[in-house]
């Protein structure tokens, strides 16, 4: 099998995130990283082991040796360095929100589509075998008709005044933040799961922090507790630090979520409840390899990831025996599995999320976004 090229366009949390990822496949290498500057390239370059660095993502989306592109830059970045690489003939990967407008993301999918390549956006926590095993007992009946879907996800890296990253400006974030970030996860899981569209939305944005402290240096994604107060100049704010959601999904479940980037202890506490006619269950990711069913008349279980337990497919999603966890590292790796065998092979199935779901989310990101200027329902 062909070697696959790939090429690495940003240099923080994300990049080595995806770039260690890309090397657990073994069909494919990344050959280049692309950074804002020359010194970051080469930082990145020397720390990871890829053999070309640059600061002309241009001219790497237009080299014909580069077989994909990964897009892992603040989110105004997406849309042209995506754009330029599947105008290029490349496949794309892009993490999400996909683009800035939902009109944005609407011409990438299509794009890709006219190109006939491969194109993927980041909704890896759709991957974890716990998940897979949730949406295999949903697809059989086993929770009967949904009725209500409920859920957040927290996080507090973001807390104090003093916390930083790109994202807090909306410039390069886009106007919904914690919302763009984490919310486009979880509305991407809850639709994914139970195969239902949500149709109406009321939301509520909160911005907690008017003003932060801006760094006066950069700072990687997760990193800004180790600055001191020097190190800091005032700056407004104006994206949303939290989020609750109200929601209908197809002709009969509702629900409710909320978000936030400001709740002290949770890490990354994405956790999610669905409940049907029959049977409810829930899964939080800071425990993956559990799942919770719950029954009416008799006595409640929580599993533990056994691939040897779950239903055939969701089991693909596992490469790892029961009682050997697999987390977020390993949904990248399950995901990039999929999307490299797409760009090997045109015929093999569509087994990822692609631009068509990003734009999706953008959709939905731009209604919750009115709906809480407003403060109203609206339609979806």
């Amino acid at each position: 099998m062909r070697k696959l090229k790939t090429a690495m366009f940003g240099t923080g949390f994300m990049g080595k995130v995806h770039t260690e990822a890309i090397r657990r496949l073994g069909n494919v290498e990344v050959t280049t990283v692309a950074a804002s500057s020359q010194a970051t390239a080469d930082k990145f370059a020397a720390m990871v082991g890829i053999p070309r660095a640059t600061a002309d993502w241009k001219a790497v989306a237009a080299d014909p040796e580069i077989d994909v592109v990964h897009v892992c830059t603040p989110n105004v970045l997406h849309y042209p360095m995506a754009k330029a690489a599947l105008a290029a003939g490349k496949h794309v990967l892009c993490e999400k929100p996909l683009s800035m407008t939902s009109a944005e993301a609407r011409e990438l999918a299509a794009l890709g589509e006219q190109k006939k390549l491969a194109h993927c956006v980041n909704h890896n926590l759709r991957f974890y075998p716990v998940v897979q095993q949730i949406r295999s007992m949903i697809a059989a009946g086993e929770l009967g008709d949904v009725l209500i879907v409920t859920g957040t996800y927290f996080q507090d890296w973001l807390l104090y005044d003093t916390d930083w990253n790109w994202r807090v400006n909306s410039a390069s974030n886009g106007a919904v933040r914690a919302m763009g970030d984490i919310g486009s996860h979880w509305m991407d899981m809850i639709q994914h799961l139970t195969g239902l569209r949500i149709t109406a939305l009321c939301a509520d944005l909160a911005t907690f922090h008017k003003t932060r402290k801006r760094p006066k240096g950069s700072v990687e994604t997760f990193t800004g507790k180790k600055l001191q107060s020097s190190d800091y100049e005032e700056t407004a704010i104006d994206t949303d630090d939290f989020g609750a959601v109200l929601l209908r999904l197809g002709n009969r479940a509702c629900g409710s979520f909320s978000v936030s980037q400001m709740s002290a202890g949770c890490k990354n506490r994405f956790q999610f409840e669905i409940y049907g006619t029959k049977s409810g269950v829930a899964w939080n990711q800071e425990r993956p390899d559990e799942l919770w069913i719950g029954q009416r008349n008799s006595p409640n279980q929580v599993i533990v990831k056994d691939p040897s337990l779950l239903e055939a497919r969701a089991a693909t999603f596992a490469d790892l025996p029961g009682g050997h966890s697999e987390g977020y590292d390993d949904t990248h790796k399950q995901m990039f599995r999929r999307f490299y065998a797409r760009v090997a092979d045109a015929t093999a199935p569509v087994e990822y999320p692609t631009f068509a779901d990003g734009a999706r989310g953008m959709e939905l990101l731009e209604k919750v976004l009115e709906s809480s200027r407003k403060r109203a329902w609206v339609d979806c």
